[in-house]
């Protein structure tokens, strides 16, 4: 299996049957929402064409080289970002709050626009939790300045997380996949199978 590495691109298969809703807006806070600062995050060079693995952002202790010209354009040529849920609490996680308020810092910079999709093999069984957990992510994108973006929803249709971000970020065109190293940690991702799912880089957030 592919490991790991600062930046690269896969591949994927795309798929049918993903429904989006646009436009989507926030107007309700969570009961018990936090705020985020997005990671000082880290795009190294020297990243190799075809199938690769995951970016990895840096934390503030790790010794960075200098920035070079490559890394910048590295990401100044984003146009569209995806932002995975995977994430059964309705008041989502602190992994999954960092990786949507760094989401927002990117495509704020970048002028880049947002797709959120949340995935869950199984079917809930809560409709109320779902909604709540919808509306924290409306309102946690429009902290960031994002009322508007496109919400994909792929529920209960029984395939592994990797594969479902993959179809999506492949029928999209999405240029870059940001999501918290806390996904893996809790099993639902598996790190070695993103360089086989998943067409685009991938952007890890440290816990």
């Amino acid at each position: 299996m592919a490991s790991l590495h600062s930046l690269a691109a896969v591949s994927v298969i795309a798929t049918k049957g993903t429904a989006v809703t646009s436009s989507c807006s926030s107007t309700l806070r969570p009961l018990s929402s936090l705020r985020f600062k997005p990671r000082e995050l880290s795009i190294f060079p020297n990243h190799r064409k075809g199938k690769g693995g995951a970016i990895k952002a840096q934390s503030k202790e790790a010794s960075l080289p200098p920035p070079t010209v490559g890394e910048g354009d590295a990401l100044t040529s984003i146009k569209h970002l995806l932002l995975p849920v995977i994430d059964r609490n309705p008041y989502l996680s602190e992994g999954t709050r960092q990786a949507a308020a760094t989401t927002t810092s990117l495509a704020t910079k970048y002028g880049a626009d947002i797709t959120v999709v949340v995935i869950d093999e199984e079917k809930r069984e809560s409709s109320s939790e779902h909604e709540t957990q919808v509306s924290n992510i409306r309102w946690h994108l429009a902290e960031g300045g994002f009322e508007e973006f496109k919400l994909l929803e792929r529920l209960g249709e029984g395939k592994k997380a990797t594969a479902v971000i993959g179809e999506v970020a492949d029928e999209l065109g999405t240029e870059l996949v940001v999501m918290s190293m806390e996904a893996i940690h809790s099993k639902f991702i598996d790190a070695n199978l993103l360089a086989e799912f998943i067409p685009c880089p991938v952007l890890l957030l440290p816990l």
